[in-house]
């Protein structure tokens, strides 16, 4: 139903209209070419839409405000590290606080203690540790796996993202396992390291792991970075019972969907994971992960590590656990991400995604809208993808891009990979209407249709 002549005609106008409207970032950004690579701090930073990003002043709430002085809704929240909103009061108040008595120490505080406890009733795990980012925590949590198993290899789904993890750069191609495309300089062939297979497919979930060399199932209870992709019904049943059957150890990554309550879907939905860890929002944006053990692991820890070599393990970092993020952490988990912000920010998620559906109706188009607490989004097909192979069928970075600058230019911020909005606690329902209201406005330009 797009006429991609069409659709190309309206990026470029879209295009002309973010240059004139944004000479501040655009002056920003040449000058930046001089000194980041590709003129960006990150470089996945260069795909946002319209050739340059816009450089922020300010962000507070669900709105930030960029160097031109225009005002955004943010729907993309740093895609899940802005989930409390930008500077939430009760943390910079704490990190203000903290800042006053120091940063780091490498030393404990009751910080960590009170955070740990906190996690325990979130999450039912009773043993917690503490790292920079949900990729560190991922990674640290593989290497314990390997050394409690002694086995060499981890198994994830398809196009999963668990962070910059090297063994989870791997993807299926006629059934064998290869680099992901974009894995830049793999430092060995994944398939040394790394089975895969697909979301939601037991039998052959229980034919890898038959090989009686997997360590550890590093997976998302519901898959993200692709698209959400929901478990059918029995799927986690029967990924606990094949990990324990074949004594591999289950990872449960909680970094995205967090959104899912305050406990994850692991308390929404009963899991009963072995490791689990938890980055990006933890902290109120503020750099910080923690991955939690059960009993048993815990038990089985215990000692394992020998004290003289404790700080050469490739575990840890010298920041880890630093004074100021578990400042962050204590008062996120106490005052931001709690029961009562989850009840304001799910239900506003359902208002966006019905808000979207809608438009989807009325338009007759064969597109889908999913939701995963108060994370929701849209995709280019009509049946919901069961694993990631559908779901990265279903990709198309042109129609993408057109939504986002068309979004962009109408003042609001959706995340940069994929068709994703994110419902902070300060988002209202005219800030969610207004989003209905634009992608009404797209695609009736998209279908040259008028839009009423």
């Amino acid at each position: 139903m797009i006429d991609r002549t069409r659709l190309a005609s309206l990026y470029a106008a879209e295009q002309a209209r973010f240059e004139a409207t944004h000479p501040a970032s655009k002056a920003l950004f040449e000058r930046a070419r001089a000194h980041l690579l590709e003129g960006v701090p990150m470089h996945w930073m260069a795909k946002w839409a319209g050739g340059f990003p816009v450089f922020v002043a300010e962000g507070e709430g669900a709105h930030f405000t960029d160097v031109d002085g225009h005002r955004y809704l943010d729907l993309c929240l740093g895609d899940t590290g802005a989930m409390t909103g930008h500077a939430p009061a009760p943390t910079v108040d704490a990190v203000r606080a903290q800042a006053a008595k120091g940063f780091t120490f490498m030393l404990p505080s009751e910080d960590h203690l009170w955070v740990a406890e906190e996690l325990s009733r979130r999450f039912g795990l009773p043993c917690w540790q503490f790292a920079m980012s949900a990729t560190d925590a991922n990674r640290f949590a593989i290497r314990l796996a390997r050394m409690l198993t002694g086995r060499p290899r981890i198994l994830v789904h398809n196009w999963c993202y668990h962070g910059t993890v090297d063994e989870t750069f791997a993807t299926l191609a006629d059934g064998r396992v290869v680099p992901r495309p974009g894995n830049i300089g793999p430092a060995v062939d994944p398939a040394e390291t790394t089975r895969v297979v697909e979301f939601n497919d037991l039998a052959a979930l229980e034919r890898e792991l038959a090989h009686g060399d997997v360590a550890c199932v590093l997976a998302e209870p519901a898959m993200t970075n692709i698209g959400i992709i929901l478990p059918e019904p029995g799927y986690h049943d029967g990924l606990r019972a094949l990990t324990r059957k074949h004594g591999a150890l289950l990872i449960i990554d909680e970094t995205h969907t967090i959104c899912a309550g305050p406990g994850g879907y692991t308390r929404a939905h009963g899991l009963e994971p072995d490791v689990l860890t938890l980055g990006k929002p933890i902290g109120g944006g503020v750099p910080g992960a923690v991955y939690g053990f059960s009993a048993e692991v815990a038990a089985r820890l215990a000692g394992k590590i020998a004290l003289a070599d404790c700080d050469t393990g490739g575990i840890g970092g010298t920041l880890a656990g630093n004074a100021f993020a578990l400042a962050a952490m204590r008062a996120t988990l106490e005052h931001v991400l709690t029961e009562e912000a989850y009840q304001r920010t799910i239900p506003l998620a359902e208002r966006w995604a019905a808000g979207v559906e809608s438009v989807v109706a009325e338009h007759g188009l064969p597109w889908i809208v999913k939701r995963l607490g108060c994370r929701a989004e849209y995709w280019f097909r009509p049946a919901p993808p069961r694993n990631g192979a559908e779901a990265a069928a279903a990709m198309d970075f042109e129609l993408d891009r057109f939504m986002h600058l068309f979004a962009l230019n109408r003042g609001i911020l959706l995340t940069p990979f994929h068709n994703m909005a994110l419902i902070a606690p300060a988002t209202t329902e005219g800030d969610i209407d207004r989003h209905t209201a634009v992608f009404l406005e797209a695609v009736g330009a998209l279908l040259g249709r008028s839009s009423l």
